[in-house]
């Protein structure tokens, strides 16, 4: 159970085009995700990298984008700066019946220290639904 893939999906009543801007677009990313994004593109080999805070820690977040197919996948490389651990986020997009469905997968969290509360199985999950299915789709349910 450890070493499973953790997976998040919801719907969303917004367009396939506005949930792909969301969650390509650096301006938009700050508003739900992480505020301290400079910058993001969805592009093969773009880097990003940014601080954050979690209780008492500061964490670097290194990003390297792995694939992109506009408005369907975005993929990429997650790491944290002076801690082991490889990861990959992967965002799917499909249309539904008048509502957009995201299905996100975190690919090998289990790869960073699990002596850290942080990185635990359960932290992440508890981030990712966060992320996922309040802070997204409020921003994408109540902004224009």
């Amino acid at each position: 159970m450890q070493n499973e893939h953790i997976i998040v999906e919801q719907d969303y009543n917004a367009s396939l085009d506005r949930v792909w801007i969301a969650i390509t677009d650096s301006e938009q990313m700050k508003q739900w995700f992480f505020e301290n994004i400079n910058t993001f593109k969805a592009e093969v080999g773009f880097e990003t990298q940014f601080d954050v805070q979690s209780h008492d820690k500061i964490y670097l977040h290194l990003w390297k984008v792995t694939e992109v197919q506009p408005r369907k996948k975005i993929i990429y490389n997650w790491k944290y700066g002076g801690y082991s651990g490889n990861s990959y986020v992967i965002w799917e997009l499909s249309p539904g019946n008048n509502l957009t469905k995201l299905k996100l997968t975190h690919e090998g969290q289990e790869t960073f220290p699990q002596d850290n509360p942080d990185f635990k199985r359960e932290s992440c999950i508890e981030g990712w639904n966060f992320f996922i299915c309040k802070r997204l789709k409020e921003f994408l349910e109540t902004s224009g």
